[in-house]
């Protein structure tokens, strides 16, 4: 990086981010239309925070980061389209580009969850790999990403990306109680649903059981039923 880029906003860091991963994951869709990028900001699965941005919220977001050089129109193309150049504004091999796109995505996460989530972008060998590629990240001028400390409970130090500025631990933390404590109805009947089919599983499983043991002659052992 030859100079250092201004914080970029939640929005412009999962627009960034969007770009990397649909790259990778559905090339033949690649660049993104603004319809696409917006999908990909507001989806519900592998997302942290979970996002409900609108198309001129996202294309302000592009604009921005147009202004950077980490976004670009793409040329021949009748609807326009946005592509990334992250690799080269910042000046990071694809192995950091895609530890520090997850990081954008999904936020907070240790070297093991990173090398698990990265591996539709690039597969590293062990965590050890992760690491290094992780320290040489937050080794930068400036840095782009920091070693959280070790929270009560949890097993390992997970890192952080400093594409939006000075990560506040209170902050993510607060975040992710809010977002495992919103679920919405339809989840609530989605998993009540589940767990009746579950329920009925089971007992045809015991039928099933019950009926073979009384054809082979078999007792069997009720103890701690109910």
């Amino acid at each position: 990086m030859t100079q250092p880029l201004r914080d970029l906003t939640p929005l412009e860091a999962r627009v960034l981010g969007v770009l990397v991963e649909k790259q990778h994951t559905v090339p033949d869709t690649y660049p993104l239309s603004l319809n696409a990028l917006t999908a990909g900001c507001n989806q519900k699965t592998a997302r942290f925070p979970v996002m409900s941005a609108i198309e001129p919220e996202v294309q302000t977001a592009i604009d921005g980061l147009k202004r950077l050089s980490l976004v670009m129109e793409a040329s021949s193309s009748r609807v326009t389209r946005f592509e990334h150049n992250m690799n080269r504004v910042l000046g990071i091999p694809s192995q950091s580009a895609a530890l520090l796109t997850i990081m954008l995505l999904r936020g907070p996460q240790t070297a093991a969850e990173l090398r698990l989530n990265a591996a539709r972008l690039h597969g590293f060998a062990d965590n050890s790999s992760v690491e290094a590629f992780l320290d040489e990240l937050a080794a930068r001028t400036p840095p782009l990403a920091v070693k959280l400390p070790c929270a009560p409970g949890e097993r390992g130090n997970r890192w952080m990306h400093l594409m939006c500025g000075e990560v506040s631990i209170d902050e993510i933390a607060a975040a992710r109680e809010s977002a495992e404590g919103s679920i919405s109805s339809g989840e609530v009947e989605m998993l009540r649903a589940e767990q009746k089919r579950l329920a009925s599983e089971v007992t045809q499983l015991r039928a099933l059981v019950e009926r073979m043991a009384l054809e082979l002659g078999i007792a069997i052992d009720r103890e701690g039923e109910g």
